[in-house]
């Protein structure tokens, strides 16, 4: 008896332990809940002291694109063809009009052919021919052509400013340098490349109902990608060349997939971080533009510039320092990228229409059309963007920009370190020196926007602080 008293004793205090030990353990947990629930700023001091401006906010451009205006069934008809041509692979006939990249080329020139016709004239159609050399072309230069539809900028300032969507319309069996296997490409990039057309249907037909745009549109399909980022490498030189400044540049590559239940899902959406810290790339304020514009149901932000060991078109807009992002479908399927056609232990390989969800990629055709719709509404970005206040209790923000009759005034935007969105702290009218009285400059990242009349806002730009290191030792 005394034996058994002993163990249930021994048991009631080993319990008592556990739930002791399990309740020291939870409770920074549950406080942390708590926390993240109520804002963990009741436990910081209050900046500024006497609360937060009232910003003023102006509601977004009304005439947003409709999801029900997507046209699934001609991005499936364009896709179709485009498979028909066998392979597109860069290495490819452009002369055949059957198979080969030639094929895909025309195919893509006739749809954006159609599309002009109920624009008004607003669409303008280029087909740019050159010739590339890159180690996937054996070292020698080889004929590539990329498309281009374009909607011109109504705005005088602004008409050399261009917002572009591009997708690519080559395609690869296993081999990349074999040319005559079949490569369907239907996803990779069909998918994008009809996006891209989608996106030109939806816009130049706004366009053409009178309702211009500011700056200039340009709807891409290119080739090369898979030969080493040919097309977009040189569609990046030809803009120079023409004039443009890049105000954003949207890569939908894969797009067009989503196999997985409860589709469809958001689509992904990377950027990259670029050479400098802090997170402030054009890239990455191109992607919480597009977030906020689409909303956090549509989009997923990702901050890398691409998927792990992998590339795309928007890479040379993003090397070079412009506002570039990749538009991706939520989970690959590797069965179904660069795979020769076959069937292996009972598995299909092989890039087919039958692999794609058209509701998902009308989702992402309609992403893409009112992202550039109202960034290609909106004023231009502040430049010269400024943070001064060091060693003070203020913040001390300045920045310029050029007379603009249609600009309503500037967001200024700010955010916890730790934070990946922006909010608005302030709207002021005219460009300027601002003093945030109260606002530590240590605590939070600072940005201005241009907002239009019409409710359109240009993309962030983060202000550039002053470069203070602490003194060091002297070298010997």
């Amino acid at each position: 008896m005394r034996n058994q008293c002993w163990s249930k004793g021994l048991v009631v205090i080993l319990m008592s332990i556990f739930e002791l030990t399990f309740a020291f353990h939870a409770r920074p947990a549950a406080a942390q809940h708590t926390a993240a629930a109520t804002g963990d700023t009741q436990r910081d001091p209050a900046e500024p002291a006497q609360g937060k401006p009232h910003a003023k906010i102006l509601p977004r451009p009304g005439g947003a694109v409709a999801r029900q205006s997507v046209d699934e069934k001609s991005m499936r008809a364009l896709i179709e063809k485009l498979v028909g041509c066998g392979t597109r692979l860069t290495l490819s006939s452009w002369s055949d009009p059957k198979r080969g990249a030639g094929c895909g080329r025309d195919q893509i020139v006739a749809r954006f052919n159609e599309i002009a016709k109920g624009s008004g004239g607003k669409l303008q159609v280029v087909v740019d021919k050159f010739e590339m050399t890159a180690e996937r072309t054996a070292g020698k230069p080889v004929p590539l052509e990329n498309v281009y539809a374009i909607v011109p900028g109504t705005d005088p300032k602004l008409a050399k400013t261009v917002f572009l969507v591009s997708g690519h319309f080559d395609s690869r069996p296993s081999n990349v340098m074999d040319p005559e296997t079949d490569a369907p490409g239907a996803d990779d990039d069909g998918s994008g490349v009809a996006v891209s057309v989608e996106s030109a249907r939806l816009l130049s037909k706004a366009s053409a109902n009178g309702k211009g745009y500011r700056a200039t549109l340009l709807f891409a399909a290119v080739a090369g990608e898979e030969q080493g980022l040919l097309g977009s490498t040189h569609l990046l030189d030809w803009l120079k060349q023409q004039g443009y400044t890049v105000g954003g540049m949207l890569d939908d590559d894969i797009v067009g997939a989503d196999p997985a239940p409860g589709a469809p899902h958001r689509v992904r959406l990377f950027s990259g971080n670029g050479e400098i810290e802090d997170c402030v790339s054009p890239s990455r304020e191109l992607a919480r533009a597009v977030e906020e514009i689409d909303g956090r149901s549509a989009i997923r932000m990702i901050f890398r510039v691409d998927r792990y060991g992998r590339g795309g078109d928007h890479y040379p807009f993003y090397k070079a320092g412009l506002p570039a992002v990749r538009f991706t479908e939520p989970l690959e399927n590797y069965d179904h990228q660069h795979q020769t056609p076959r069937t292996e232990n009972g598995v299909e390989y092989g890039d087919f229409v039958k692999y794609l969800n058209f509701a998902f990629m009308g989702n992402v055709a309609r992403d893409n059309a009112e992202a550039l719709r109202q960034l290609a509404l909106a004023p231009a970005a502040p430049t010269d963007a400024k943070l001064a206040g060091a060693v003070t209790p203020d913040a001390k923000l300045s920045w310029s920009a050029e007379d603009d009759p249609e600009r309503a005034g500037f967001e200024i935007l700010w955010r916890e370190t730790t934070e990946p969105r922006w909010q608005v702290y302030d709207f002021v009218p005219s460009a300027g020196p601002t003093v945030l009285k109260g606002v530590s400059t240590d605590n939070h990242f600072f940005a201005v926007r241009a907002v239009g009349k019409n409710g359109a806002r240009s993309i962030a730009v983060v202000t550039e602080i002053e470069r203070r290191p602490p003194p060091l030792p002297t070298k010997k």
